[in-house]
């Protein structure tokens, strides 16, 4: 079965040893993403703008696999205030309404940069 590794050229790729996605088969494993946008930059305390963004940069790397949105079979969503959940949900919903994968919210005492509130995991089927 092939495998492709799917990356956004980021610095931290080579030096951690991780892709932000790997295909193998039909299957598209989404590394960790937060909501940082291609400047650089995350909406710092606005856990439902981050998680936008954060999918957003799943897509990006689904669609270099070949996959949408659509094909997303489970997600994780890892936050830093398990209370704000709402805001979280409320995002995630705007994109997986219809396609309703199998989805985990947890708490996390923090994440690699104190402004991000929220990383988020998916895999994917194709076909």
């Amino acid at each position: 079965m092939s495998r492709q590794l799917i990356s956004t050229g980021s610095k931290w790729e080579p030096i951690i040893g991780y892709s932000r996605a790997v295909k193998v088969g039909n299957q598209i494993f989404v590394s960790g993403t937060t909501g940082t946008d291609a400047s650089g930059q995350v909406a710092k305390g606005d856990l439902e703008a981050q998680t936008r963004q954060a999918i957003l940069n799943i897509q990006a790397g689904l669609e270099k696999g070949g996959a949408t949105l659509a094909d997303v079979v489970r997600t994780r969503l890892y936050m830093t205030d398990i209370s704000q959940w709402e805001k979280a949900a409320r995002a995630h919903g705007e994109f997986f309404k219809d396609v309703r994968p199998a989805t985990a919210m947890v708490e996390v005492s923090k994440l690699i940069d104190p402004d991000m509130l929220i990383e988020i995991e998916a895999d994917a089927v194709i076909g």
